[in-house]
Order: structure tokens, then sequence, then C-alpha cells
């Protein structure tokens, strides 16, 4: 995270609709990078709790519009990003020519594509920037960003990447790129927690012993990222969503769309996907991705570890 000297300018910065679990780190890191930070979001208790932080809050995406040098969009899909830029009161009217427009959502490659037509037939820059990392290292300004777009959006979006990111993957000079590696990432991601969940609950199902399970692998080669990270929520019965089912029901149903336009079979994360829908489709849509081992638990028969007071 890059600390601008406080002789400098810094530059405007409107959050737009998010102001969620991610959007929320992101805005604080680039306030505490000293850049001049305006958030907005439809959640009255969100802006609140950015208020809070120190952080300025627009009535409008007008005002937060016309001053910003630079947008960041943290919201879920192509279609709220589109909303975001060309619904009602959408921000592209009223963005300033030469202002970059960060676009942070996971999308299909040809969305990003189409979006960044029309931003930049206003005379605004686009980049294509999705991010990976979680809540944590958004707020540490640490997250992973892999970014496509013109030299000049990325130029204009040099401050807020540098707050934001730990690392920048400058992935080719037009928008569609970035979307395609973070789908690949989503691809990999959904499928190794489906694979940990699966894991953990047979464990669960043979008798051992779940902590020292979870000892053993993470010492081990069948370790993964995903293991690491989502198994302490099953061995603390904690599933308060940090990234929820519905994300994965949404990204790799996106996965399908591709692989279908482009006649590649996946078979892997296809299977992936009907576990994740099954887990919607019995109420925990909204919980965290770690829930697929409950899912496993109800279906098999296994009592998995209770949340204590």
């Amino acid at each position: 995270m890059t600390i601008i000297p406080a002789h400098a300018k810094a530059p405007k910065v409107a959050f737009v609709v998010g102001l969620g679990s991610m959007g929320m780190g992101m805005a604080l890191s680039l306030k505490n990078a000293g850049l001049d930070v305006i958030g907005i979001d439809i959640s009255t208790e969100a802006a609140s709790r950015f208020a809070e932080s120190g952080g300025r809050v627009a009535s409008s995406v007008k005002d937060a519009a016309k001053e910003a040098d630079i947008v960041v969009s943290v919201v879920v899909n192509a279609a709220q990003t589109e909303s975001v830029l060309f619904g009602a009161s959408g921000i592209a009217e009223f963005m300033r020519p030469d202002s970059v427009f960060i676009s942070s959502a996971t999308m299909d490659p040809a969305a990003a594509r189409k979006l960044a037509q029309q931003v930049e037939a206003r005379g605004v820059h686009y980049l294509d920037a999705p991010i990976s990392g979680g809540a944590v290292r958004a707020a540490n300004g640490q997250l992973t960003i892999m970014a496509s777009g013109s030299e000049a959006a990325f130029n204009a979006a040099r401050p807020a990447l540098d707050a934001m990111a730990a690392k920048v993957y400058e992935l080719g000079d037009s928008a569609g790129a970035g979307a395609a590696f973070k789908m690949i990432n989503q691809l990999l991601a959904g499928v190794h927690i489906a694979a940990a969940c699966e894991a953990i609950s047979l464990a669960a199902k043979l008798g051992l012993d779940l902590d020292k399970v979870y000892e053993v692998i993470t010492a081990s080669a069948g370790n993964s990222w995903m293991f690491e990270n989502r198994i302490p929520h099953v061995l603390a019965g904690d599933y308060a969503p940090l990234s929820a089912i519905d994300i994965f029901v949404k990204d790799l149903g996106i996965i399908q769309d591709m692989a279908r336009t482009e006649r590649y079979p996946v078979p892997v994360s296809a299977a992936a996907l009907q576990m994740y829908l099954a887990a919607s489709g019995a109420g925990m849509g909204r919980d965290d991705d770690a829930s697929l081992a409950r899912l496993y638990a109800q279906l098999s028969g296994v009592a998995l570890p209770e949340k204590t007071k």
C-alpha cells in the first residue's frame, strides 16, 4: 500500500454501491493511504459505518461522481455494474471526461468488454479490475487485483490500485482479460472449497478427530489454500458469511456459460456447481460457502461441530 505524501494533492475517489464486506475495507484502505474518499451505498447502515470510520458520505450518485477522479465499483455482477453506470441516476452520466471507472465485479469477459465500450464512448476510462483476497486483505490494502485496460486507464487508476492492492497484475490493454483471469480463479476456488468440504465431512463420517485431520492435511500434499482457510469455519461451527454460497452459484454458473460458448468441457466445476445449488436450495445461500460441509453432513447423517456460545 502506497501512502500519498501530505503535501501532495490527493485524488478524489467515489465508492458507488460498494460499502459491503469487501468495499468497506477497500474504501478504508484508500482513506488510510491519504486519498480523499467519498463513500456511497444503498444501505444507510453501511454508509453510516463508513462515516463513523472517518469517511465522507455522499448524499447522491451525482454528488459522488462530480468530484471523482476515480470511481471504484465493488458490486456483485455485471447486471449490478450496469445499473450503477447506466440505471436510474447512473454514475456514467455525471463522471468527468478522463476520470476512470474501476470495475471490481466478477463477470463474464464479454460483459466487461461491452460495459467498457459504453463507458469509453463517454470519454471516461474503464479498468476491468476484479479482486481476490477476502475482506481482511481488503481492509489492509493487500488485495490481488487482476486488471486490464488502456494505458490511460491504468495511469488514472494508479493511486487507487496502489492503495488497495499488494499485487496488481496488468493483464492486457483492453477490458475482458481481467475478467477472464478472475473466472479461472473462481473455477479453482469453487472446486477447492467443495473438495475441502467433501473431505472434512467424510473424515467426520469415518469418526476421525477433525482437529487432527486439519493439522495433518495442512502439513501434507493434499492441502489447499481453501482447505486451510475454510475448514476452520467448519471446526468452529461458524457459518457467518465471509463469502456466501450464492457467490459460487453465480460464478460457477458463469463458468458453465463461458465453457458452453467455447465448446469446452468443465465436468469438475459442473459437479461442484450442483453442490452449491443444492446448498442454496436448502436455505444456505447467504451463509458462508463452507456450508457445503453442512450439506454433506445432512445427506450422510454426519454430526459436525456446533458453534459454542
